[in-house]
């Protein structure tokens, strides 16, 4: 019984071994640490499929993103193998992780590679509207963000920097031509989310931003505009 014991015993701990040495285990903590060398040399002698996930269903970009790994992040994305539109278990790109985690760099890049802006439900401008990211609220505009896109519930990026108390990021939309008169499924506003966070002076600016985009576009052959 004892030998037996011994031998399921060393079994297992051989099975656990094995299974923590594996490439892709290897692959990921080399990620973590920003490790470009190993990174590098995994990817390159191809015992690793470059878009595998871990157990949360990160790909090594994701990971490398949401790990800050800059050095890992600038090779994975200029490495034609790896699918800059791969998500994650939420449903999340590369791109919109970039934005959340303000990595401008890594946001250039992925746009450089053609990095897909508008897609239905969340999207990186309402990520980086979220975190009162001026700078990559700019690039995403720049490459033909739509302003007004509606997550599920129909909270637009607008909204989501009033929810955040960023009233630079609301400035700049409402510049850009987004619309205040929007509400998500709840009937809320951009400006009764900046109430909500005790931004007062904001939510009356774009309150009177509302009455002039209703009367601006009250006559039928207005159209607002629509990037």
């Amino acid at each position: 019984m004892r030998t037996w014991l011994a031998s399921l015993l060393l079994a297992m701990c051989a099975f656990t071994q094995a299974v923590a040495a594996s490439p892709v285990d290897d692959l990921f903590g080399a990620v973590a640490i920003d490790n470009l060398r190993d990174v590098r040399r995994l990817i390159q002698e191809g015992v690793v499929d470059p878009n595998a996930t871990d157990a949360k269903g990160d790909t090594f970009l994701i990971a490398a993103i949401r790990n800050d790994a800059r050095r890992v992040t600038e090779y994975l994305i200029a490495n034609r193998k790896v699918d800059i539109e791969r998500t994650d278990a939420p449903q999340e790109t590369p791109l919109m992780i970039a934005a959340w985690r303000n990595q401008k760099g890594a946001v250039e890049q992925l746009l450089a590679r053609g990095a897909q802006v508008n897609r239905v439900g969340w999207t990186a401008l309402h990520y980086a509207a979220s975190i009162g990211s001026l700078d990559i609220v700019k690039l995403l505009l720049d490459h033909s963000a739509y302003i007004d896109a509606e997550s599920p519930n129909k909270t637009t990026p607008l909204m989501m920097a009033a929810r955040s108390d960023h009233a630079d990021v609301c400035r700049l939309l409402i510049d850009e031509g987004a619309d205040p008169t929007l509400v998500n499924e709840r009937d809320l506003s951009a400006a009764d989310f900046a109430t909500r966070v005790g931004d007062s002076d904001t939510a009356e600016w774009l309150r009177e931003r509302e009455g002039a985009w209703r009367a601006k576009y009250a006559s039928p052959s207005s159209t607002p505009p629509r990037q």
